[in-house]
């Protein structure tokens, strides 16, 4: 098992690792929509906060050397389940066709009070 922290999503000191690679996977934490390196939400409400945590993904894989054509499997949560449609308009502009599997559920709080939280499973060398 390999811990792994870029430096460039996530800032330092938080109690978890921004992935963790098993083998040919790479489980990566949730992403919010946070600035790079800070705990602080982009303003905008569900759309810029999915599509930062989507690039925050997109950095994380980058960094270690995979792309979003690696990825498996998402799990969303979002803040208010009605707003799934919008979050879905943000996600396609990121994935394409075959799309990941992917779960999707409400959830009563998230973290820092965001909107939408976006963890992945990624397999290496899928290729």
């Amino acid at each position: 098992m390999e811990f792994l922290n870029s430096g460039k999503v996530l800032p330092a000191g938080l109690p978890f690792s921004e992935a963790v690679r098993v083998g040919n996977f790479l489980y990566l934490s949730g992403q919010m929509g946070i600035v790079p390196g800070s705990t602080r939400l982009v303003p905008g409400g569900i759309r810029e906060e999915a599509k930062q945590a989507l690039m925050n993904i997109r950095t994380t894989l980058e960094a270690h050397g995979v792309t979003m054509r690696d990825v498996a499997k998402c799990t969303i949560m979002l803040a208010d389940i009605g707003e799934w449609p919008v979050f879905n308009e943000v996600y396609k502009e990121f994935f394409e066709a075959p799309y990941p599997a992917r779960s999707a559920f409400g959830a009563n709080g998230l973290a820092l009070g965001g909107r939408v939280e976006v963890e992945c499973l990624v397999v290496v060398g899928a290729g």
